[in-house]
């Protein structure tokens, strides 16, 4: 099996790309979303502004993990303006931050980031953005967010599609425990499907609330 046949296994599984109904959406017969329970483990990484961010300055709140790069031609822009929409909709939530990890550091340097960020009307201290080094922000997004991530290979790979990565939003709670993951976008594939990631999203927005109690 090749690298790129296990990488799309992995995705298939593992959330790279819309998720459907079966997954994060919504399930009108289940009692209660997933509750992970998944360390997220140390790290350090670049905020935009150049600043050192660690997992450890992130304690105390209640965060929504994302993951986009931003020359991104597929589904990183949609996740980004979900976020936005749960910025927006969380904004008298003191308690929440967003924490967008990029896939692609080498490009995404913070001059990048920042001018992504600025763009989508990112809030400087309830959303950041990291960067870092490559290997370290994929063992991350693999080993503690349980996520599929990875670089396409081959001579036909486009600009603006270099990696296969996951969709999915994650709610961290205080201590840095994985709590819930969710839909970061609508599946176009299947009909009706804005109802059930709207009502997704208010799940999420349920479970960040509750976590700030």
């Amino acid at each position: 099996m090749t690298r790129l046949s296990l990488l799309l296994i992995l995705a298939c599984f593992a959330g790279c790309g819309p998720v459907g109904r079966s997954t994060a959406t919504s399930n009108k017969t289940a009692q209660a979303d997933p509750d992970p329970g998944w360390q997220v483990e140390p790290f350090t990484l670049t905020e935009r502004s150049g600043r050192t961010v660690t997992d450890k300055d992130l304690r105390g709140t209640v965060w929504v993990a994302s993951f986009i790069f931003t020359r991104c031609s597929g589904p990183c822009p949609s996740v980004s303006s979900t976020v936005t929409r749960l910025q927006k909709e969380l904004k008298d939530e003191p308690g929440v931050k967003f924490v967008t990890f990029t896939v692609d550091p080498i490009r995404d340097d913070l001059g990048t980031l920042k001018e992504y960020a600025n763009a989508r009307g990112a809030d400087p201290e309830k959303w950041l953005f990291l960067t870092g080094d490559e290997a370290a922000i994929h063992k991350l997004m693999k080993e503690s967010f349980k996520q599929a991530v990875g670089r396409k290979d081959g001579p036909d790979v486009k600009p603006g599609d270099e990696f296969a990565h996951s969709t999915r939003l994650m709610v961290v709670d205080r201590n840095g425990v994985v709590r819930g993951l969710y839909a970061g976008m609508p599946d176009e594939r299947i009909p009706d499907s804005q109802a059930d990631f709207d009502a997704n999203l208010a799940r999420l927005k349920g479970r960040v609330k509750e976590l700030l109690k």
